[in-house]
Parts: structure tokens; sequence; C-alpha cells
């Protein structure tokens, strides 16, 4: 395989996950009863320009599909921080009602609802037909496609080049990174400013985040990477801040090569040395994290093992992505982990991927009111724990599995 940016040929491992089916692609009880397709899930690191990539498996279009169910609206911590997020472009970047922001991948409105409030243009860029149709309810023009050049150009000939993009949780989902990168440039206004938040792979390998790996995320990754690439695009990077969301994220600001128009901070340089200073642009960097994967898989599979001997209920609190990698690789099914709650209805009923374990609603928690409850997405940890706090009632304890075995007192 060749890397997805600069073509060199890829020999560096990172981690092998074994196979799974995509994290997303839960199952009905009608497709419960038909084979499932599976993927290799395997990451290789790019020699080169270090960018980390899943292997070529399946195309996007099966990974994204009409029934993708992964609305952003259902995390308040989420909602919040994209609030946050909308003010802080306003103030910094003068956006007003004679501005123009578009969010590619756009989801269920989460963001562009805070824009839209304080009358300030907008349009959403998501292909997938169910969180469109939940963005478009609450009033937001959407376009149902692709983000790429090609899409980028067709915008631009119809006058809705953009002062701001923004792309949150999206750079890692798409396949071709050099044409999506590449549609940025084209779609900015001269003084446009592009921003792009992604999970940081300092921090995937600094946390044993292995769980945030499915097919879904065809890239994991760092500055020194990201730089690279948007420079061979078109875009020149001049600011970055770290969060953090989703275990440890980077928001990367850019701008047209060709602009100019905003300083370079200091920050831009002090990111790219604390990444050369960990050892990232070294193969050695990635040498040991498939065994630290390994014993975290181990010692979760063991903690169910052990509490279903000693006759203990154990339950398990959103039905995610990274919860579906984590039981998959550790092949967990029904028998050490009979449910899943999560709060989204349009989960509800349906089935985890591979584990076919069953996803319920949150009142099958108070009715059954487990030993144990495993918080899945451990990045709302403590969402999570402050929402289901009447667990404490019954002397329930909250565990995460990631970046090690943690059974909250």
């Amino acid at each position: 395989m060749k890397c997805r940016h600069c073509g060199a040929e890829l020999s560096l491992p990172l981690i092998d996950l074994g196979s799974a089916p995509p994290s997303n692609a839960y199952l009905t009880t009608t497709t419960l009863q038909a084979p499932e397709k599976w993927f290799a899930l395997k990451v290789l690191v790019c020699n080169e320009c270090w960018l980390a990539q899943t292997e070529d498996t399946t195309g996007v279009e099966e990974l994204f599909d009409s029934d993708y169910a992964y609305f952003s609206s259902f995390s308040s911590t989420w909602l919040s921080h994209a609030e946050r997020y909308v003010a802080e472009m306003q103030a910094r970047f003068g956006l007003d009602k004679t501005s123009h922001v578009v969010e590619i991948a756009a989801n269920d409105g989460y963001l562009l609802q805070y824009v839209k409030a304080l009358d300030i243009p907008c349009l959403g860029i998501e292909p997938t037909a169910s969180t469109a149709a939940a963005a478009r309810a609450k009033g937001i023009n959407i376009v149902e496609n692709f983000f790429g050049v090609q899409l980028a150009r067709e915008l631009s000939s119809q006058g809705r080049q953009a002062d701001l993009t923004t792309a949150n949780n999206v750079l890692a989902h798409v396949p071709d990174i050099n044409d999506f990168v590449a549609g940025f440039a084209v779609l900015l206004k001269p003084r446009g400013i592009a921003t792009f938040e992604f999970p940081h792979l300092l921090q995937l390998m600094a946390e044993n985040q292995f769980d945030t790996i499915y097919h879904e995320h065809f890239s994991y990754l760092s500055l020194t990477a990201v730089d690279r690439i948007f420079t061979y695009n078109g875009l020149t990077v001049f600011d970055v801040e770290e969060l953090p969301t989703h275990g440890g994220s980077l928001r990367v600001f850019a701008q047209r090569t060709d602009s100019g128009a905003h300083a370079t901070t200091s920050r831009v340089a002090e990111m790219l040395a604390r990444e050369d200073a960990a050892g990232l642009t070294t193969p050695d960097y990635y040498a040991d994290f498939q065994s630290r994967a390994d014993f975290i898989k181990n010692t979760f599979l063991a903690f169910l093992i052990e509490a279903k001997n000693a006759g203990k209920k154990v339950a398990a609190y959103g039905a995610a992505a990274k919860g579906n990698t984590l039981l998959n690789y550790a092949g967990i099914r029904p028998d050490l982990l009979p449910w899943v709650i999560d709060r989204n209805p349009a989960k509800q009923g349906k089935y985890l991927p591979g584990s076919r374990i069953p996803i319920v609603s949150e009142t099958r928690l108070r009715i059954e009111r487990p030993d144990y409850v495993v918080i899945l997405p451990w990045n709302l940890r403590e969402e999570i724990m402050a929402q289901l706090e009447y667990v404490r009632a019954w002397d329930g304890r909250f565990v995460t599995a990631v970046p090690k075995l943690n059974i909250e007192k």
C-alpha cells in the first residue's frame, strides 16, 4: 500500500486489531439474521510524511450511508464546545451578517445552530441523509454531498465562498485527504480562515487510545503530518490550539497560501518541536503500541470474566464507535456484557456491530441496577457519571478501560 498523501510505500506498523465490521454499522432485528461484512483493521505509518493511516479495506460510501447513526447533539459537552467555538471565532475574526460560514461534516446542525442564532449566513455540507435531515429540521441549509475540490468549485462558482470554514473531527474520516484539503483552498475567500479539529496522535499514543482506531478513521493526525499535507494543497497553518475533546485534540487554523493575511503564531513551531522531541518522526516511537493495546484488552476481558464468575451484573453505557473497537478486538459478546445504554433513539432497539450486543434506553439501567456500568465513550466520562449519579444509590460503580482499567470507588 502507498501513503494516501505522499505516495511512499508503507512498511512501518502501528497496530493490527484483527478484523471488525464498520463501527457505526448498527444492526436491526432484520439484519441481525444476515452475515456481517468484516474488514481488516490495521494501521501503518508513513516514514516520509509521518501520516498514520488504516490499510485500504472499503469505500467511504459503505461507511457513511443513509442510516448513519452518529448524531453530535446527544452530548451536552460537545454542544457546549461548539457554542464556545462559535463565540470565539466571531470575536476573533469579526464575523457578522456580511460573513459566510461553511461547516464541512455539519452532522445534525449541532454547531451551525449557534451561527444561525447570531444571524450569520451559513451553510452545512453533510453526506449522510439521516443527520442532514436533522440539521434541516433546525432550519439550516445543507448540501448533502461529500466535500472535495469538485464541490468546492461548484460552490465558489455560485458565489458561496467562505469567510470561515470549520471541519470538526472529519479530517481523519476522508480517504482522499489531498482532494479534501485542496477543496478548502478553493472554497475560502482570499482572507478566509479554515479551522480543523482532530484527535492528536501524540495523545493517542501517550494515553493508549487504540479504541479510537476504526475504519471510519482513515488517518491519525499530528501537526507534523497536517502541516505537510496543507502546504502541499495550498493552505498554510498560522495557529494551533490544544483542546481536551476526544481525549486530547488539536484545533488548527489555516489560510490560503496566497493570502498571508494572518501572522503565524509561535504556537505552531512550538507544537512541531514538541512532536519532534517526543520522537514522532522516528520508527521507535511506534514500536510498543501493539503490546500496550493488548494489555488493556486482556485486562478488561479478565475483569468481565471475573465479574461474571462472581455473579455480578455488568452493563455498558454509550454505543460509541470507540467502544465497538474495544469490544470486537477483545471478542466480547452478550454473555459478558448483556446490553448497552444509549440516549440516541436512532440507536435504541438496534445491536452493536460485531458483538451484537443489544442497545437499550436508560430505563433498563434503573430496572436492572447493575453492579458495574462500563463507560465506553471514556472521553465523556465526567458528563456520563454526572448524568448517572443515581447509580451510586445501589452501590453501582463506574468502569473505564482506557487508558487503563479504572473502577470507581
